[in-house]
């Protein structure tokens, strides 16, 4: 029996600084517990077939359902979100859940080689499950980061262990309690509260077949090598940072594209890895895009989260917000003017995490603002003269997550321009006329700093099965 005392970890809130719940960490000695109940769980539950592991997943989606309210506001308290906010998410991991389901059969179907098969020769591709499968959380979206993973993982008949974000704690406690109300059996779901030493200690277990990480560059990095200092090969799934760029091209509604531009930038005060972060105009429309982009930002009410006047709150920490401010400090001494900045927002102050909108021109790619990820309700916006200088300046970066092109696509021209940019852009994802958004049925995935690995889709079933090879010679003669 080991001696070891569980340390603490005690989640504060970005509202007021108080603590809002705390949870044991898991030692040593139970971890190891708990990823071997896992592993044994898992020589059962992939044997369950996939329609009873189906009707558990619908099952799920009424029990999540009926704790919506309580659901959001949890999220709210534990990292900020407004609560006129949060009740989009529990709706959006029902969407994302359901499509998820719905694509399963076909996603993880055998595939017979009819095409040279005989009567003596039968060929099949099968997917299997890759056994226990870590899935290590983030705080800014949790239930539509882990729903990415942990529901596929599941249906495709893996076992997972989820460790999320101290920040938000009980979402993925949530997510496994109503699972477990669906039937889902003893052990197949598993939360985990862990300190980063425990964390890469989960990555490196050889027992662990797959490892899930939603996070930052420096985080993944680390988990990631972790990872791969095990006895066992792994495969890992990376969904990191962003820089994610916007182009508005002269053909545009400007008071429009503005506006879905403000909202790509400042929802979720800037916390989203596909959040907007930097923007690039054409000169034929740049000044009365900035300022009508300016004038919508300013109308943004900063304010507590509870509140269902506010449509922006904290960002997650003291330190975050700290951080931001000095990214803006440090653009405006280097030349940088603030088209908006904390004038009109009372409750930012210093040495608290509110954080309003700060809108930046005369910014430039020497400028940390427009080249390190800021996750903040922050955006820089630039001048540029042709397609071909903004595609330069939005390929520019150490990330490639999103980019979106702004344009009216029946303008001479526009077609041809943006199927350029989708080609060229070095990116997962291309958008035409939208941000800031996930598509369940398109695969989600980044390039260079942004990651590697897929999630939703049928590729997201992909990277979480392993195909097994059926070769049958039925007659030899």
């Amino acid at each position: 029996m080991s001696s070891e005392l569980p340390q603490i970890q005690t989640t504060i809130s970005p509202i007021d600084q108080q603590p809002v719940l705390t949870r044991p960490l898991l030692t040593d000695d139970q971890l190891d517990h708990v990823i071997g109940e896992s592993v044994r769980a898992y020589k059962a539950w992939r044997k369950v077939s996939l329609d009873d592991r189906l009707a558990i997943a619908e099952k799920w989606m009424t029990e999540f359902e009926k704790m919506k309210d309580v659901l959001a506001e949890e999220i709210t308290l534990q990292m900020g979100r407004p609560i006129s906010q949060t009740p989009g998410e529990i709706m959006g991991t029902l969407g994302r859940a359901k499509h998820l389901i719905s694509i399963a059969r076909e996603s993880l179907a055998d595939i017979p080689q009819t095409d040279t098969d005989t009567d003596a020769l039968k060929r099949t591709i099968r997917r299997e499950p890759l056994g226990v499968v870590a899935i290590v959380a983030p705080w800014n979206f949790p239930y539509l980061t882990m729903i990415n993973s942990v529901l596929p993982a599941l249906i495709a008949g893996n076992t997972v262990i989820i460790k999320p974000s101290p920040q938000t704690p009980t979402p993925a406690e949530r997510l496994c309690s109503t699972l477990a109300l669906a039937g889902l059996p003893p052990n197949v779901a598993q939360v985990v509260h862990l300190s980063p030493a425990g964390t890469s200690r989960l990555a490196q277990d050889p027992r662990v077949g797959f490892l899930s990480f939603t996070g930052s560059v420096q985080g993944g990095k680390q988990l990631a090598k972790a990872a791969v200092d095990c006895e066992a090969f792994k495969g890992v799934g990376l969904e990191l940072g962003g820089k994610d760029p916007a182009y508005v091209r002269p053909q545009v509604d400007v008071k429009w594209a503005a506006a879905e531009l403000v909202d790509g930038a400042m929802f979720n005060s800037g916390q989203s890895c596909c959040g907007i972060e930097r923007i690039y105009v054409h000169a034929s429309i740049y000044e009365p895009f900035i300022a009508e982009f300016a004038s919508v930002a300013r109308a943004y009410k900063l304010g507590d989260p509870r509140s269902r006047e506010a449509n922006l709150g904290p960002v997650v920490s003291v330190a975050s917000a700290d951080r931001i401010r000095k990214q803006v400090r440090d653009a405006v001494a280097a030349g940088a003017k603030e088209l908006v900045g904390q004038e009109g927002f009372d409750a930012e102050k210093e040495g608290n995490a509110f954080v309003g909108p700060k809108v930046l021109v005369d910014v430039t790619h020497e400028m940390d603002v427009m080249m390190e990820e800021t996750f903040g309700p922050v955006v820089g916006i630039m001048k540029v003269d042709s397609d071909e200088e903004a595609l330069t300046l939005m390929n520019d970066s150490p990330y490639g997550l999103t980019a979106s092109i702004w344009t009216d696509i029946d303008a001479p021209g526009a077609a041809e321009a943006f199927e350029m940019f989708a080609q060229e852009l070095e990116t997962g994802t291309v958008f035409l006329n939208r941000c800031d958004f996930l598509d369940p049925a398109l695969a989600w995935t980044g390039v260079k700093n942004s990651g590697r690995g897929v999630s939703l889709s049928k590729f997201g079933y992909d990277q979480l099965t392993r195909p097994k090879s059926i070769h049958m010679k039925i007659k030899t003669t």
